[in-house]
């Protein structure tokens, strides 16, 4: 059928010009590249480099140089790696960008012509066809067969055909960034850039929510432990003065003992954690836009997701068929691609093993527009050209070993009456061999069923076929009905009345085969998935069941019982659906509200500001729209769903080692304080001087420190339910252990101390080797997995730290830097066996109250 021309003279060239100079480009926010400096600055306000800077400070006031470069070399590297992960995020997105249209045909001075797409302006005409991306809002002037893909922009998975006598408005217009499917069309451009309905969701992205879960509980740490180090080295400060120590070897001693309590090493921790994770997970496939979304993904409580192209494949698949005559089958398959089985009672059939399924299939195939494309250069998959649903007919007939192009030779089309939203039904009329015509006539159940399109003697079939379409339709399947008839040589008028019924074939959005499996382990780990979706109710109702997200009884709350008022807590539904991109960016407020961790996932511009305010927003790759992408922490290259369970598991990785790093380097400068507050007491004026305080420091917090970052996850981190986001990052007695442990490393030096200091031997050296020999041991007893060699670089890390610490007694540069005496080698035993017993008192410490144990997130699901 032929598209009526209109002489469409459209904008001259100098109208053109005028209304861009008004209107301004066909641009919607382009990103701004962000300068390096800006980029370092914001690397250096992070609570966690902020307290390392005041480290720093700290040990250039005490006029240790040599610290203080190693602090200051931590935060340059630190600073370095965070930025080129953006950078490299960065350059990784923009080569994902394929939403605009850069150039679009447009008639100007009555003439066709090629434009770029940010010159568009309201009024210009703009020409579509198959393949086009729409470059702005505007209405249909002339359609045929004109049919757009609107999922990324309101999320329905059925393609929507374009009218321009169609009562419904929507059918009439067209929105930017939509793609054209089928037919062609001249539409007028009536909104672009910010005033389009892309632009109106962008409006929305407003900037994402400000300091991570693990960055606050770390800022509320940092403020806690700078206190507390600072009282209680004025403690030791006044007790040594009052017992005569001089007043400025005193002074030194006290920030020596704050620079030990300031674990400086966390951020390089952190740091190395996080670009860890998203070394792991670009090999999976993920590109990381931001270093510290990696521990959110950890953190999160609810995993709100989009259905179209998230949880679902984007694609349609016929998956049921039925005949009055043989009752239903299913088709089974991948994609689009001709390999797959049709089933009946268990049994594999063929075309001609089913007369009744090769009938209808045969109708469904000559009844159809669009076609198959086999794989190419691309991906090595099938693709559809034109309708989504006509696609999979066709490919439900080849699994039954029809051949298309054999069928559409043999009986071509000679007339039809096109699809219109209207009719909800297309008929289409073809030629036999013998010189007979065959009309068939596919569409919604209630339009060929329920009028006079049936012959009145197939009135019981009709009954039948109408109470399955209803089971369908309530499963969420699009179903269509399929009807024929054979005619003589001359079609009459009513083409479509006197029809028989050939059957049923219910089509779906098939869930993605990881899906199912991403929201069980979503579950196991404690974490609530949630459907946010702008499609039918039906339809996400029953990919929420398929998925285990919503259990049989739940129904989907709409949008429209959103603005009404009556959908109730959102927190306490499952489902949503015929959501607007407001209504998203709603609900993922309200779950935040409540005190939840929130991700995102999805891929359209809908999508946008939701993915912005979440927590942390998972955006897909391939299928995804350019807001989506832009909008996101985390996207997934590949559009494996399954990749946000690797990240999880990856953040709760990183969160793990922060507590583990905590607990080994907290002990630590615990102890070392408890040391120079008791020692005094126990005939020991002054246990450490500052330079071996420093050294210790330096030693434990170093290297072995950073290594912990590094340390693999636990076998059971993704079946505890997450922590509780208020919790401290010392909460589940995580302070507690670390003060039995720091009490403990005191109580074998000090034993040690005091047993040298009445028999002669030089004290302050042993108390110095001790101490940190000890520390050492818990450090290698604080391995995720102490049988395994998963993180070699912290056994080479303790093993040369262990050394360093015996050489500062024995070498001559050391001895004289640290102040030590060399202790007879006998002595040195003391330093191995405390070593031992640090290791075994981390290990008993994990075997009874291992990590995760405790009270946990209890929030109903």
């Amino acid at each position: 059928m032929t598209m009526p021309r209109q002489e469409l003279q459209g904008l001259t060239e100098a109208e053109a010009v005028c209304r861009l100079a008004r209107h301004g480009p066909n641009v919607i926010g382009s990103v701004r590249r962000t300068p390096v400096w800006r980029r370092v600055l914001a690397q250096l306000r992070d609570p966690l480099i902020l307290v390392l800077l005041a480290a720093m400070v700290l040990t250039v006031a005490t006029g240790d140089l040599v610290d203080a470069s190693i602090i200051g070399i931590v935060v340059v590297v630190n600073s370095a790696v965070g930025v080129a992960q953006e950078v490299r995020a960065e350059k990784a997105v923009a080569a994902l960008r394929v939403l605009s249209a850069p150039v679009v045909r447009v008639v100007r001075d009555g003439a066709e012509r090629e434009v770029n797409s940010a010159d568009i302006v309201p009024g210009d005409v703009v020409l579509l066809g198959e393949g086009d991306v729409v470059p702005a809002d505007g209405r249909v002037l002339e359609a045929a067969r004109l049919l757009v893909d609107e999922s990324s922009l309101t999320g329905e998975s059925v393609p929507v055909a374009k009218e321009t006598t169609s009562h419904d408005s929507s059918a009439a217009a067209v929105s930017a960034g939509t793609v054209v499917l089928r037919g062609r069309g001249r539409v007028e451009v009536t909104a672009t850039g910010a005033a389009s309905a892309t632009g109106r969701i962008a409006a929305l992205m407003a900037p994402p929510p400000g300091l991570t879960p693990l960055q606050h509980r770390l800022a509320r740490f940092g403020r806690a432990l700078a206190l507390v180090a600072v009282v209680l080295s004025a403690v030791v400060l006044l007790v040594g003065i009052v017992r005569g120590q001089p007043v400025e070897l005193m002074v030194v001693a006290a920030i020596s003992l704050v620079v030990a309590a300031v674990p400086e090493s966390l951020p390089a921790v952190v740091t190395l954690a996080l670009a860890l994770g998203a070394h792991r997970m670009a090999a999976r496939h993920a590109i990381v836009r931001r270093l510290p979304a990696v521990e959110t993904l950890g953190s999160i409580t609810v995993l709100a997701t989009d259905k179209t192209g998230t949880l679902t494949e984007g694609r349609m698949a016929a998956q049921r068929l039925w005949t009055p005559a043989g009752g239903e089958a299913t088709v089974s398959g991948s994609g689009y691609a001709p390999q797959g089985r049709v089933e009946r009672d268990g049994h594999l059939l063929r075309g001609d093993q089913a007369p009744d399924l090769a009938e209808l299939l045969t109708a469904a195939v000559l009844c159809n527009d669009a076609a198959l494309r086999p794989p190419g250069s691309g991906d090595g998959a099938w693709t559809a050209l034109g309708d989504p649903t006509e696609a999979a007919l066709l490919t439900a007939a080849a699994r039954f070993d029809l051949d298309v192009a054999v069928l559409r030779e043999g009986m071509p089309r000679v007339d039809e009456i096109p699809f219109s939203s209207e009719r909800k039904r297309m008929t289409t009329v073809h030629r036999h061999p013998g010189g007979q015509l065959r009309v068939v006539c596919k569409g919604a159940p209630e339009t060929i069923l329920g009028g006079d399109h049936i012959a009145e003697d197939d009135a019981q079939s009709c009954r039948r076929a109408l109470a399955r379409a209803g089971e369908w339709a309530r499963d969420g399947y699009r179903v269509l009905a399929v009807a024929t008839a054979d005619r003589a040589d001359s079609a009459p008028d009513d083409l479509e009345n006197g029809l028989r019924l050939l059957g049923l074939v219910a089509i779906l959005d098939p869930p993605r085969e990881a899906a199912a499996d991403t929201v069980a382990a979503c579950r196991a780990a404690g974490i609530t998935p949630v459907l946010v979706t702008g499609d039918h109710p039906l339809t996400a109702e029953a990919v929420a069941r398929r998925l285990g997200i919503a259990s049989a009884h739940e129904e989907a709350v709409t949008g429209q019982e959103i603005r009404g008022g009556t959908a109730g807590d959102p927190t306490a539904v499952r489902v949503f659906a015929r959501t607007t991109p407001e209504q998203k960016l709603g609900i993922v407020e309200s779950w935040r509200t409540a005190g939840h961790v929130v991700a995102m996932t999805g891929d359209g511009v809908n999508d946008g500001p939701a993915l912005r305010r979440a927590d942390i927003g998972v955006a897909m790759g391939r299928r995804g729209t350019e807001v989506a992408r832009q909008a996101a922490d985390l996207v997934l290259a590949d559009d494996d769903i399954g990749t946000v369970v690797a990240a999880v598991e990856e953040g709760r990785r990183v969160y793990a080692n922060v507590r583990r790093f905590l607990l080994y380097a907290l002990a630590g400068g615990s102890a070392e304080i408890l040391v120079m507050l008791a020692g005094p007491a126990l005939g020991m004026p002054l246990p450490l001087l500052p330079a071996q305080i420093l050294w210790i420091n330096l030693l434990t917090h170093g290297l072995p420190g950073v290594a912990l970052g590094a340390e693999p996850t636990a076998g059971d981190s993704m079946h505890r339910p997450p922590r509780p986001p208020e919790e401290s990052v010392l909460g589940e007695g995580l302070w507690a252990r670390i003060l039995a442990l720091g009490a403990l490393i005191a109580v074998v030096t000090l034993a040690v101390g005091y047993w040298a200091h009445g028999t002669g031997r030089p004290w302050q050296t042993l108390v110095f080797l001790v101490l940190g020999a000890t520390q050492l041991g818990v450090g290698l007893g604080s391995r995720a997995r102490p049988g395994s060699l998963a993180n070699p670089f912290l056994l080479l890390a303790l093993a040369a730290a262990l050394a360093l610490q015996i050489a500062g007694a024995y070498v001559p540069l050391l001895r004289e830097l640290l102040g030590t005496q060399p202790p007879a080698l006998s002595d040195v035993g003391l330093a191995g066996a405390a070593f031992l017993l640090g290791f075994a008192a981390m290990r008993l410490q994990a075997w009874l109250v291992p990590e995760g144990g405790g009270a946990r997130w209890a929030r109903p699901r």
